[in-house]
């Protein structure tokens, strides 16, 4: 595959899609709102589901303020708790979804370079790297690496600014609305695994086992720099 056949990159979400963490960040969430005295329901499971950790924690402290009880802590403040419960389950340890390692291997492979592109907080994401092998990624954006979180643009913007490459060029791999809300308006194809969505510019693909560098190739659109 030529330079010019190639995606200028790859760029990973990482919650969900490369790793098996949204039941734990689920827990991680039930456990601080219970412990502020506001139970989660399924609405709020569904209203969680790909939010960064600052919307989770206004989502939260959303949900004391309408439950009318004593004031709680702040979103700062909820925000750190989370981040606490979800690390502390995932240092049992996290499972990499079908399909991940080997997609990331055929690209260090073909040259590609692949970056992770998180709304978790940096602890979170290096955590997981441990996992699936800082290695095999050019660079890894967390919250706070970037002016905004998703849905904004700004984290893959940001990760396409530090390679060098055009956002255009590049492929986002992304399993949430959030996440697919952000790459889109990056600027990036986008491939949604798992999640029905018709908007243009989308690809969806039931497992990263579907995903391979005929595909990518294909999606990717924008000028790959020389030697690239």
């Amino acid at each position: 595959m030529s330079s010019r056949e190639r995606p200028a990159a790859v760029l990973f979400d990482m919650d969900g899609t490369l790793v098996d963490t949204e039941g734990l960040w689920w827990d991680a969430c039930v456990e601080v709102a219970c412990g502020l005295g506001s139970p989660l329901g399924e609405a709020d499971r569904k209203a969680l589901y790909g939010l960064s950790v600052e919307d989770a924690a206004l989502h939260i402290t959303a949900a004391l303020d309408t439950a009318g009880g004593p004031g709680g802590p702040g979103a700062p403040a909820v925000e750190a708790m989370l981040t606490e419960a979800f690390t502390v389950r995932l240092g049992s340890g996290v499972t990499t979804l079908p399909g991940a390692v080997a997609l990331l291997e055929a690209l260090r492979a073909a040259g590609v370079p692949a970056g992770l592109v998180s709304a978790s907080p940096r602890p979170v994401v290096d955590l997981v790297l441990e996992t699936v092998g800082g290695h095999r990624f050019r660079l890894s954006v967390a919250a706070g690496d970037s002016a905004r979180n998703k849905p904004a643009p700004d984290p893959y913007l940001a990760a396409a600014a530090r390679l060098g490459v055009d956002p255009a060029a590049c492929v986002a791999i992304e399993d949430s609305p959030t996440g697919v809300a952000s790459a889109r308006a990056a600027g990036c194809a986008v491939i949604a695994v798992g999640l029905p969505v018709t908007a243009s510019g989308v690809t969806t693909v039931p497992t990263l086992e579907s995903v391979d560098l005929p595909l990518l190739r294909r999606l990717a659109s924008g000028p790959v720099p020389p030697g690239a």
